[in-house]
């Protein structure tokens, strides 16, 4: 490719454009891995640590909880919300932006990706070539165990992707979807509300 400055291609990225890694932007990711190193490590009662750790890592994190050891590229480019907590081993491939809503769950092994490279071999032999494209999940997602969020894709609110799903493809508001590729399944109902595990019924009153 081209010598870009990185400004320039830190604008390719958001333009979805190829782009390559600049010396600046993988010393900032080097720092940024060295500060998930500190938290991976940490003490769980060491809440204040993990605090900071978090708003120096994050581009926004808010009240929410999230397990070592878990993974990002950059950092800066993932913001999340409020009252989320986030499961052992989550991934975060961060070149581009993730942004995750309120009340957000992530079971084990959740792996968030934005970047991609070409399928032609000769442009992923141009430096790595890579691009990006946004991924959102809003508020009260919850995305199961080794679930797989791939570029370019929104989780609607409320909705539920089953463990080991991989999602291409927006997925709407209020639904359950499984598969690979993720397909919706059905939409969450009342009757949800009154089994919440095949046809064992909620004790209501007794919670």
């Amino acid at each position: 490719m081209a010598k870009y400055s990185y400004k320039q291609m830190e604008q390719r990225k958001l333009d979805g454009k190829l782009f390559t890694d600049t010396p600046r932007a993988l010393v900032k990711a080097t720092l940024i891995k060295l500060l998930v190193g500190w938290f991976n490590r940490s003490w769980a009662i060491n809440i204040p640590k993990r605090f900071i750790l978090e708003k120096l890592i994050f581009k926004k994190f808010g009240i929410s909880w999230i397990e070592p050891p878990f993974n990002v590229c950059v950092g800066k480019n993932t913001s999340i919300g409020n009252g989320c907590y986030f499961n052992f081993n989550t991934t975060f491939v961060d070149d581009g932006s993730i942004t995750i809503g309120d009340n957000v769950l992530f079971g084990p092994n959740v792996t968030v990706i934005t970047t991609g490279h070409p399928v032609h071999p000769e442009l992923r032999d141009k430096g790595a070539a890579m691009y990006c494209a946004p991924v959102t999940i809003k508020d009260g997602a919850w995305i199961c165990s080794n679930a797989v969020i791939l570029p370019g894709v929104t989780i609607g609110e409320n909705s539920v992707i089953a463990a080991g799903s991989v999602v291409t493809k927006d997925i709407p508001d209020n639904v359950i979807a499984m598969g690979n590729p993720c397909k919706v399944k059905r939409e969450i109902n009342d009757n949800d509300k009154e089994f919440y595990y095949k046809d064992i019924s909620i004790e209501y009153g007794k919670l």
